[in-house]
């Protein structure tokens, strides 16, 4: 920010007023301008089958997505199983594993809880954790967590 000093007269410095009048337009097109970011960052694990049962809809088959793009919730989203049927769009950010993001976004569904799956996941304690397929749509499957930027639906 620009201070300037006023004189004693009361009178405001041309210099003054010219950096307030630069520095306002400039500051209202950086707000209006500049979309607000309603992602949420986390890391992603994967898991295989079985996946069944589940925590959300048991042992009911049709609860997976024809494309097999869904989830398991982990505590910070899980929001006593009111996450369940939620979806997200999920992005690689990065990961440990050098090269481990692909470009891409992939839309999941949370059918299950991460802490209850009956397969073990690549990493425990990941804020979601994606099918075998979701994870290899934007990760290389290489790397057992990646960090990642989610949106829900």
């Amino acid at each position: 920010m620009i201070y300037t000093s006023l004189p004693c007269s009361g009178q405001a410095s041309t210099t003054g007023m010219m950096n307030k009048s630069i520095l306002i337009p400039c500051l209202l097109s950086f707000l209006f301008l500049s979309p607000p970011s309603l992602a949420d960052v986390g890391t992603a694990a994967s898991y295989g089958p079985p996946y069944l049962p589940t925590a959300c809809y048991g042992s009911d088959e049709s609860q997976f997505p024809p494309n097999n793009l869904f989830a398991a919730a982990g505590d910070a989203i899980w929001d006593n199983d009111a996450s369940c049927g939620r979806q997200y769009l999920v992005r690689c950010l990065s990961s440990a594993t050098p090269g481990a993001c692909t470009d891409g976004t992939v839309q999941v569904m949370v059918v299950d809880y991460a802490p209850s799956l009956v397969s073990a996941p690549s990493a425990v304690g990941a804020t979601m954790v994606l099918s075998e397929t979701a994870y290899g749509m934007i990760s290389q499957s290489s790397a057992n967590e990646i960090n990642i930027e989610f949106t829900q639906v």
